[in-house]
C-alpha cells in the first residue's frame, strides 16, 4: 500500500530541494515513488504554484485529475465560491479512503503558508534510515499522513531530531 506524506519546508525552495534527494533515493531502490507533487508558496503571493513531479513517476502514477482536487481543496476553494466548494467537496469524500479528510486538509491549509513550500508523496518501499540520513539537516516537518498512528509515531521517531 502506498503512503501519502506531507513535508512542510520552512523556504519556497525545500520542496524542490527534496525532490532531487527522492530522485536520488529512488535510483538506488530505498524508496519507490508512486507519484509526488510541490507546492512552491513565494511570500507576497496570494495563491502557491503547484506542480507533479513527473520525472519521479510511472505509469501507475496517481495522474495530474489527483493533484489538482487536492490542491484545489487545498488553496483554491476558499476563491471559488460556495457553488464550486460545494462540488468540490462532494468529490473529496472519495478522497477520505487514503487519508485525505477534513483533519487533513485544515492541517495542510494551516502550515503551508506564503514563504514555504511542501512535498506530497505517495511512496512504498522506503529504507527509513536510509531516507532519514539523506535528509539529514533539512529543516522540515511531517504535517500528514494516511499512516496508522503506530506507523505514524516510528516515522516520526526515525526523523526526530538527533
Amino acid at each position: 500500500m502506498a503512503t501519502l506524506t506531507v513535508w512542510k519546508f520552512a523556504e519556497p525552495g525545500g520542496a524542490d530541494k527534496a525532490v532531487k534527494t527522492l530522485e536520488m533515493l529512488s535510483k538506488q531502490e530505498l524508496i519507490t515513488i508512486h507519484d509526488a507533487a510541490t507546492v512552491t508558496w513565494e511570500s507576497g503571493k496570494k495563491k502557491p504554484k503547484t506542480r507533479q513531479v513527473a520525472s519521479l513517476t510511472g505509469a501507475g502514477a496517481a495522474g495530474g485529475a489527483f493533484w489538482g482536487l487536492l490542491f484545489g481543496l487545498l488553496f483554491f476553494v476558499p476563491l471559488l465560491g460556495m457553488a464550486v466548494g460545494a462540488a468540490m467537496g462532494a468529490l473529496a469524500g472519495s478522497m477520505s479512503d487514503v487519508g485525505i479528510d477534513d483533519a487533513f486538509i485544515a492541517s495542510v491549509r494551516q502550515k503551508v503558508t506564503p514563504g514555504t513550500s511542501a512535498l506530497f508523496a505517495m511512496t512504498s518501499d522506503a529504507v527509513l534510515d536510509k531516507v532519514h540520513e539523506a535528509f539529514a539537516g533539512v529543516d522540515m516537518e511531517l504535517i500528514q499522513t494516511n499512516l496508522s498512528h503506530d506507523e505514524e509515531a516510528r516515522l516520526r521517531e526515525v526523523f526526530a531530531e538527533d
